[in-house]
């Protein structure tokens, strides 16, 4: 396991790219969110979101978030209606 701390004003991409390959390979990720820290892996990666249930000893029923550059980007993985 590696840690690398990116930080906001000035990231390191070369840390990011670790980060990249990391998923790209199947492997997971933590990151920080407002509230604890989150799990990441490549949501197209079946063994990947596997990994993930085991450690949050979840049901593989559960719904899992997910987070995208913009919400214009949203309508690219789920179904988007106008209704409020």
């Amino acid at each position: 396991m590696e840690y690398y701390e990116l930080h906001p004003e000035t990231p390191q991409l070369r840390y990011i790219n670790k980060a990249v390959e990391v998923l790209r390979k199947g492997g997971l990720i933590i990151y920080p969110t407002d509230t604890v820290y989150g799990i990441g892996c490549d949501i197209y990666n079946k063994q990947a979101l596997e990994k993930v249930i085991q450690i949050k000893n979840d049901s593989d029923s559960k719904l899992f978030s997910f987070v995208c550059p913009n919400l214009k980007d949203i309508a690219k993985y789920a179904k988007v209606s106008d209704y409020a």
